[in-house]
């Protein structure tokens, strides 16, 4: 098929084609209930599909393949297997690269003589954002994962009452696209060292031992029968549901078998005790063993859900009452499980939700050990560390608690405070005592994430600002953008001759560096962000002059004409992509709720989620009770099949 000229109409009336089938299945999709919802999906695949291999496909060929085909693959990149499945998920990662080279102008390279027009390039750019739509209804696999350290000890204090630090000796875990789910030997002995520790403590005779398993019998015959009671009991807690007789006799086999080696009651009861703590079955959230024979798709049992929502929101197990409906089998309906939520968020310990989530997308979980120059930033001591964290934390549980909308992250007029951070904030004299504090801000360039200390001293050098990486920060971590890597062989501004560029500002020798070609496409977009940050020094102290000693200058533009001068304006401007911000992080917590990477269906899910979180004005809790009662969150896939699914 010959390519219509870049600048013909052909390519304006696929653009409109390709606007229309994505607009088709914009948040108001599927409105007119699941069988209608599904047809539209179907007409939006074959209207996709059609338009790939009218337009798209001819792109590529045109434009890509002569570079990235079969036989030449630069950069070890191929488009030859995407034109034949163009909606495989194996391929995202690369059609995401693409992307953000397209937006850049960096492919096709400046020196190809064949360049797409505007034109093609927004038609790419808009098949694959819609691209999502080729894929089927699938919840995707339940990821069966090994509790985290912090899960596994907060579980042992909910059973046994125990302080969580039993934990400690455990390593730290892989967090990303799931959950380590093995368990090598020495982890083993690590866990068998735990549950050691863990009954020492449950077995002395300090009244524990008889709160939770009764009295000895007196009679020897007796013991069985209570041992065999209490194998059932502490199994359905520590399972997260009710023990089946066959687990139930595995356990029991462990006691008989120690007494009948001679073992007394307490020493047996105690083996029996280590060999559910060692289990399987609470080591790892593991998916129901039964499912309807012909299923492809199922919804989750209520006992499966219960320690899904429960873990999420509180890393630990599921309490009383969300164990009760999931024995009345009521949880799943939807309005019981909404009230859940609620309920989980409303409790202290719904602080887990910051600890694991909240914290690693902002990237504060790494502060701790992040190096900085000691010389220059005496200040950043362990308390201060943890002063900049738990700021963070509290105001992320007060958006959450108050079901504030996400624009609170962005722009808002309190903060919480210490007399550690306060010096950071100038309010040294009106913030005393080690306690966090609420207290309100009166400077406009404050309020939010992007000025907070503890996000700008993670998006700092050791020694220094850094404009580039406060700019990715916010394009990456808030608006959901993708960054693409820089060029091989880029000098660092560290390379830069130092004697002609000792009375430039850092902003100058940014610019500097930018007046690079290569450099130049990703900086036009990530410098302006960052010199909006200037204001703030390397651990988030406010300024007017950098470390040169020049004036800061903290003026930009974004594309679309967007021109700032100070923090309290770039904050506005993010603001405003309040959709963007949205987006992001429902799916960076959709993602974190499944413990895998989102899918091709997942990217459905996830604009019905932000939209219907936009409806609420963008409140957090709402968005949260939207991502627990999601298809994905409710229902798993139990084969490989990825077909039309039939679930209820």
């Amino acid at each position: 098929m010959k390519l219509a000229s870049r600048s013909g109409s052909p390519w304006r009336a696929a653009l409109l084609c390709l606007g229309a089938w994505v607009g088709l299945l914009s948040p108001a999709f599927g409105r007119g209930g699941e069988g209608d919802a599904d047809a539209e999906l179907a007409a939006a695949r074959t209207a996709a599909m059609k338009t790939f291999s009218e337009q798209i496909a001819p792109f590529l060929n045109t434009y890509c393949i002569r570079c990235h085909g079969e036989k030449k693959k630069k950069g070890g990149v191929t488009f030859e297997y995407v034109l034949k499945t163009p909606s495989s998920s194996t391929f995202r990662p690369l059609w995401k690269k693409a992307v953000a080279n397209i937006k850049a102008h960096d492919m096709p390279p400046q020196q190809e003589e064949k360049q797409p027009s505007e034109t093609e390039r927004q038609a790419l750019l808009t098949w694959v954002a819609g691209m999502k739509y080729l894929s089927p209804k699938d919840p995707g696999e339940f990821v069966i994962r090994r509790l985290s350290r912090a899960e596994y000890g907060n579980t042992l204090r909910d059973l046994f009452g125990v302080d969580p630090q039993v934990a400690g000796d455990l390593p730290e875990e892989v967090f990303g696209a799931g959950y380590t789910n093995s368990i090598s030997p020495l982890l083993m002995e690590k866990y068998l060292a735990a549950a050691n520790e863990v009954l020492n403590r449950v077995l002395a005779p300090s009244g524990a031992q008889q709160r939770l398993f009764g009295t000895v019998p007196a009679e020897e015959k007796d013991r069985p029968a209570a041992a065999r009671r209490i194998a059932r009991s502490l199994a359905r807690r520590a399972y997260r549901r009710p023990a089946t007789d066959a687990e139930v006799d595995v356990l029991f086999r462990v006691f008989t078998l120690a007494t009948a080696a001679g073992r007394p009651y307490p020493e047996a009861l105690r083996l029996m005790l280590k060999a559910i703590l060692v289990s399987p079955q609470f080591l790892f959230i593991t998916p129901d063993a039964d499912a309807e024979p012909g299923r492809d798709i199922v919804p989750l049992g209520d006992h499966q859900l219960a320690s899904r929502l429960s873990y999420l929101l509180w890393a630990t197990m599921p309490d009383e009452e969300l164990s009760a409906l999931a024995d009345a089998g009521t949880l799943h309906e939807a309005p019981v499980l909404a009230a859940q939520v609620r309920r989980l968020l409303a409790d202290p310990r719904s602080r887990a939700l910051f600890d694991g989530f909240g914290a690693q997308w902002l990237g504060l979980d790494k502060l701790a050990g992040k190096t900085f120059d000691e010389a220059k930033f005496p200040q950043m001591t362990p308390a201060l560390r943890a002063a900049m964290v738990d700021e963070a934390r509290l105001l992320f549980e007060s958006i959450l608690r108050e079901n504030r909308s996400l624009r609170t992250f962005i722009d808002c007029d309190y903060s919480f405070l210490n007399e550690t951070l306060a010096p950071l904030y100038r309010l040294q004299y009106s913030v005393t005592g080690p306690e966090m504090r609420r207290v309100a801000l009166n400077n406009e360039n404050r309020g939010g994430i992007l000025s907070m200390p503890g996000i700008l001293a993670m998006s700092s050098f050791p020694n220094r600002t850094s404009p580039v990486n406060r700019g990715v920060w916010v394009l990456e971590q808030v608006l959901g953008e993708h960054v693409p890597p820089p060029p091989a062989n880029v000098p660092s501004l560290e390379k830069q001759d130092h004697q002609k560029v000792a009375t430039l500002t850092l902003r100058q020798r940014t610019e500097l560096h930018r007046s690079d070609p290569t450099c130049a496409s990703c900086h036009k977009v990530l410098d302006p962000i960052g010199f909006g940050l200037e204001n703030f020094d390397a651990i988030g102290r406010w300024r007017d002059q950098d470390d040169a000693g020049g004036a800061i200058d903290a003026t930009g533009e974004l594309p679309g004409d967007l021109r700032f001068s100070s923090p309290k304006e770039l904050k506005r401007i993010v603001a405003a992509r309040m959709d963007d911000f949205c987006r992001n992080l429902t799916s960076r917590l959709l993602a974190y709720a499944l413990c895998r990477q989102l899918d091709g269906y997942d990217e459905i899910v996830v604009d019905q989620l932000a939209a219907a979180a936009a409806k609420d004005d963008y409140r957090l809790q709402t968005l949260v009770v939207a991502v627990v009662t999601s298809y994905p969150f409710t229902h798993r896939r139990i084969n490989e099949s990825r077909g039309p699914t039939h679930a209820k």
